[in-house]
């Protein structure tokens, strides 16, 4: 089998799939509720009829708008009497199946995962409809086996998950600098070492990896272990700004129901607004929902540097977003995706419109 087909191969199973140890509960865990979530307001109607829309996040600071508004019941007062549920993933494959198979209608999720979910079903299943989150992605190492960015050379990186947003990241990275590495082994001028975010942190502990390119609050947690920020990726970006969530809806669900979309879209924008606005509340909401969510809070020197450097946005950053399509395709993980129609900022705009913000851009990639 070519190389290039194996990769293929390896990347569609990963993005197929869904993880096992979500299978006992479905595609994901359902979020506790706390009194603001069940809170709707006197004389209230259904949405479309509906009697639920169902919202799938994970349990990361960046995915915080959908943290902040689940634990400060933004959304289902948005909603009025349609009752918002809630389910909880660990990784964008799972979510994607859960969108397909009708068990989330709407879901915030990283970029690639989007792009997989989109281009392995031709354009048919899923919309961005908005954006929720920059930054919050680091390059963290071994302070005492890596001094500078050429140290890197030789050594072990961990990365969440093959061809996921930050494996792809890295190892454009890594080809940036003129080294290089089989992508679907990982091995090479530097050792790519596909680990889950919940263990990297003893897996650095260990001493089993030199360092990791992931997501808040993984980076900080690894330097509360000692480790140290070699790179911030949104250094590597222009205005240092590139999507790291998204919000995704389902074509059929936007089409049959528009008005929970919108209303959707209404809580994300209001939440945006007051995270930005009370940032020291926000990361006290978020972290409550990480807790419930979870079972555990972060401790304030994971929390404070890991919230301090993700930028929570409506904008959904469309061009950064092909950008890192592009980086897929030329780590041999992805073929040249057609992402038009991958975006419908209709809705969107309108509540932007409403609230006296200024509209966003598809990157020309908006349905037609």
């Amino acid at each position: 089998m070519p190389a290039n087909s194996a990769l293929r191969r390896a990347f569609a199973v990963v993005t197929a799939l869904p993880l096992l140890t979500l299978a006992a509960c479905g595609y994901g865990s359902d979020a506790e509720e706390t009194p603001a979530q069940q809170k709707v307001a006197a004389g209230a109607e259904k949405i479309d009829g509906l009697d639920s829309v169902k919202i799938g996040y994970f349990g990361n600071l960046t995915h915080g708008t959908a943290l902040v508004g689940v634990q400060k019941g933004f959304f289902q007062k948005a909603l009025g009497a349609t009752e918002a549920k809630y389910q909880i993933f660990n990784a964008g494959p799972s979510e994607i199946e859960a969108l397909n198979s009708g068990s989330i209608d709407i879901g915030w999720i990283g970029p690639s995962p989007a792009i997989n979910g989109y281009t392995k079903s031709k354009g048919t299943n899923l919309r961005i409809i908005g954006g929720s989150a920059s930054g919050g992605v680091k390059l963290v190492v071994n302070p005492d086996k890596i001094k500078s960015l050429k140290d890197v050379k030789g050594k072990r990186i961990a990365t969440p998950q093959l061809g996921n947003t930050q494996d792809v990241a890295l190892l454009n990275w890594i080809a940036e600098q003129g080294w290089k590495v089989d992508a679907e082994s990982g091995k090479g001028d530097v050792s790519v070492v596909r680990t889950d975010n919940k263990v990297t942190p003893d897996a650095y502990k260990s001493g089993s990896i030199d360092g990791a390119w992931v997501p808040e609050p993984t980076a900080s947690k690894l330097v509360a272990e000692g480790a140290k920020v070699l790179l911030d990726e949104a250094d590597l970006w222009p205005d240092k700004k590139f999507v790291i969530t998204n919000i995704i809806v389902s074509q059929k669900f936007l089409k049959e129901h528009p008005k929970a979309v919108e209303a959707v879209l209404k809580a994300s924008v209001e939440t945006n607004k007051w995270i930005n606005a009370n940032p020291d509340e926000a990361k006290k909401a978020a972290n409550t929902r990480l807790g419930l969510d979870s079972g555990k809070e972060l401790k304030p020197e994971v929390l404070d540097p890991a919230w301090k450097s993700i930028q929570f946005t409506d904008d959904p950053l469309a061009a950064t977003l092909n950008t890192e399509a592009q980086h897929a395709v030329k780590a041999g993980l992805l073929e040249d995706p057609r992402l038009d129609g991958i975006y419908d900022l209709t809705l969107l705009n309108k509540v932007l419109a409403a609230a006296g913000e200024s509209s966003v851009d598809d990157a020309g990639l908006g349905a037609k």
